[in-house]
């Protein structure tokens, strides 16, 4: 009771923010961009989800945690501000930071590198205008990954603002987006400042962002882009706690020990530098074939002053992706076809230093690490009369590393993994209008990335091989009128050599291949329209649940004596509820309050460790004000409304039982952004 009355006291202040209304547009009537494959969302034989404006609208400046979070499926997690993973269906095991196993592109381009790590923490939330998240294998279009892909989108449309917003820990955060149709060319520039002192010690984070992009329609059968994003992130990381030291001082960092310093002794962080350039050109040659290609490169300079030692790594990356496409539409069947091919190498210097507080000391191990992978890949989509819709594919993946050992001694090696042959079948059936079940069976294979292969104990681990498993779902979609749509889906995913993190005792992680897991789940999503209910005092109402009901188990898992078959997959809560209503007052005053429920998770794999289960509330209120030509979107948003102690990213498998870095308590942002 005392939350509903903190609730409707909030209600009552008026002077808080909005945002342009939602459409009524329900989800099941978008269309998906499936990476220049476009189908209606009730036709998609895909498990895929779109989050678009109304759940992007939740995010704080420094992430996209709250929009990816009310996914059923997907799950961001935050070691530190700064230092993010995600998560589809379990996939983090393998993550201590970073994302890997889920393949990120940008627009038409990767963000991703050839060895399958992503740095996701560089992209601003404000710059994406919709993501759609693609769970499971899809293994066809995007290659070799088990966990899922996640297609980023920027604006589309002209548009002028800019956001300038204050909070909780000293956050600031600046940013402009200009997007404008210029003659044959639609042009975007975004710029962005972000920084906060964070609510740990040993935890501030700045970000400076700078994304250009040209859209160059040179003719009606032509169409040319081009993309640069400079990013520059520098971020202190606190490090894990146990759980004793935790209920002491939630926001001290690691401290030291009798054999090791702590993390602010240390200056414990990763500065991080990116740049990234590429060219795409979508060409059509009849209305029945075409041609796309791009071509991209990046360079990474990156700082990791860690306890143990101070890592300085160099990337060098290049892509390609092309495909052809041919459709062929008749009476009452369509069929498209598409063969292509994407390849990248990732060329990493590492040098490794003692780390004397921050600074580089004496010369550990200098190491080359070159990773070479690609994947061809033949699709089909087939459409009888509107009714039944197929999606055929096949690719077929390779993946090679070279190394070398420069200092203090001589080493060179290779390792190439198997070619997999990875084919993915999918189905939807369309019953009626707003009504369509959907089947689906697909191989997944994921190689272990750079960081995998020499990892931060400073050793190549030549025994790695990828992880691969079958997975096998169905689904259902239903739409009520134009008022409610519903959707739930089960899965079954047997993954074999299983990647999973280890860490010895200074803290450094290495990883192994554990055998098998079987993966059973349940995911659901319930959302509404935005109701318009005629009065001035309520104007507008909508809701969104979604949930994931997990059984995830390991098969076949031993470590030296111990049997820990049939133990629950470490990391990965059984389930998780998210909720999302959306309230508007007196036409103004926009109310969004959400929740996230997360159940307890075993910790390491023996389960001999668990976390608390937690339940998180966030509100956010938003009015217009209008000028002329301009409008004033003043904004409040507070975190964590119930004051919860709780972790939002565990450190899973960690030596000394340090697998807890606590969240901020309940923190605000406050700000405003202008739209001319």
């Amino acid at each position: 009771m005392a939350k509903l009355y903190f609730l409707l006291s909030l209600f009552s202040v008026s002077f808080f923010f909005s945002q342009k209304k939602d459409s009524a547009t329900l989800i099941s009537e978008v269309k998906i961009d499936a990476y220049k494959k476009p189908t209606p969302f009730m036709a998609s034989t895909k498990s895929v989800s779109v989050i678009s404006e109304n759940l992007l609208n939740q995010n704080t400046p420094e992430r996209m945690l709250e929009s990816v979070n009310q996914i059923a499926g997907a799950r961001m997690e935050e070691r530190s501000p700064g230092s993010y993973r995600i998560s589809l269906r379990g996939s983090t095991l393998r993550s201590p930071f970073g994302v890997r196993n889920v393949k990120v592109y940008l627009d038409d381009f990767i963000l991703s590198d050839a060895s399958g790590n992503t740095y996701f923490n560089l992209i601003s939330p404000e710059l994406i205008n919709k993501i759609e998240i693609y769970k499971g294998p899809e293994s066809g279009d995007y290659g070799a990954v088990t966990g899922g892909t996640l297609l980023l989108k920027t604006k589309d449309s002209e548009n002028l603002s800019a956001n300038l917003a204050i909070g909780s820990y000293g956050t600031f955060n600046q940013s402009f987006d200009v997007s404008k149709q210029l003659g044959k060319h639609f042009v975007e520039v975004f710029q962005n400042y972000y920084r906060t002192d964070s609510y740990r010690e040993q935890s501030s984070v700045e970000r400076k962002q700078i994304f250009i992009k040209d859209n160059f329609q040179y003719s009606k059968k032509g169409l040319l882009k081009a993309m640069l994003l400079y990013s520059d992130l520098d971020y202190e990381t606190p490090g894990g706690l146990t759980l004793d030291q935790m209920n002491f001082n939630r926001k001290q960092a690691r401290p030291a020990t009798a054999t090791l310093p702590g993390a602010k002794e240390q200056n414990a962080g990763i500065r991080n530098k990116m740049i990234l350039a590429g060219l795409s050109n979508e060409g059509n040659f009849n209305p029945n074939f075409s041609h796309f290609i791009l071509i991209q490169g990046s360079y990474v300079d990156f700082e990791n002053p860690f306890i143990t030692n101070f890592e300085n790594r160099f990337e060098k990356n290049f892509a390609i992706r092309t495909h052809f496409n041919y459709e062929k539409n008749w009476d009452k069947i369509s069929l498209a076809y598409r063969l292509g091919f994407e390849g990248g190498i990732n060329d990493i210097l590492i040098k490794n230093y003692d780390n004397n507080k921050g600074i580089e000391g004496n010369p550990q191990n200098f190491d080359q690490l070159k990773n070479i992978s690609g994947f061809y890949f033949l699709s089909q989509k087939l459409n009888f009369n509107e009714k039944l819709f197929t999606d055929i594919s096949v690719s077929l993946n390779s993946n090679s590393y070279e190394f070398e050992r420069i200092y203090p001694r001589s080493e060179n090696g290779n390792m190439k993994f198997k070619n997999q042959w990875l084919p993915n079948f999918g189905f939807t059936y369309l019953f009626a209008k707003g009504f369509s079940i959907r089947g689906k069976i697909g191989k997944g294979n994921s190689a272990p990335t750079n960081e995998e292969i020499r990892s931060s104990n400073q050793e190549f681990n030549l025994n790695l091989v990828p992880e691969y498993g079958w997975n096998k779902e169905i689904g259902i979609r239903k739409q009520f009128g134009n008022s409610i749509f519903i959707e739930g889906s089960y899965f079954d995913f047997r993954m074999k050599n299983a990647i999973v993190r280890r860490q010895n005792e200074a803290g450094q992680e290495y990883f192994i291949n554990s055998g098998e897991t079987l993966q059973k789940g349940i995911e659901v999503l319930l959302e509404s329209k935005n109701f318009n209910l005629k009065n001035d005092f309520f104007s507008n109402f909508k809701f969104r649940f979604s949930g994931s009901f997990y059984n995830f188990k390991f098969e076949n898992y031993r470590q030296l004596n111990n049997n820990f078959s049939g133990n629950d997959l470490t990391g990965v809560p059984r389930t998780t509820i998210n909720s999302l209503l959306n309230f508007t007052f007196f036409k103004k005053l926009s109310v969004d309050y959400s929740h996230f429920y997360t159940s307890k998770m075993p910790l390491n794999d023996a389960n001999s460790v668990w976390s608390e289960s937690s339940f998180v509330g966030n509100i956010q209120f938003r009015v217009p004000v209008d000028f002329e030509k301009t409008r004033l979107n003043l904004y409040l948003q507070i975190q964590n409304l119930y004051n919860t102690d709780y972790v939002l990213g565990f450190d899973i498998n960690a030596f000394g039982n340090r697998f807890y870095n606590p969240a901020a308590k309940r923190n605000f942002v406050f700000g405003v952004k202008v739209d001319f």
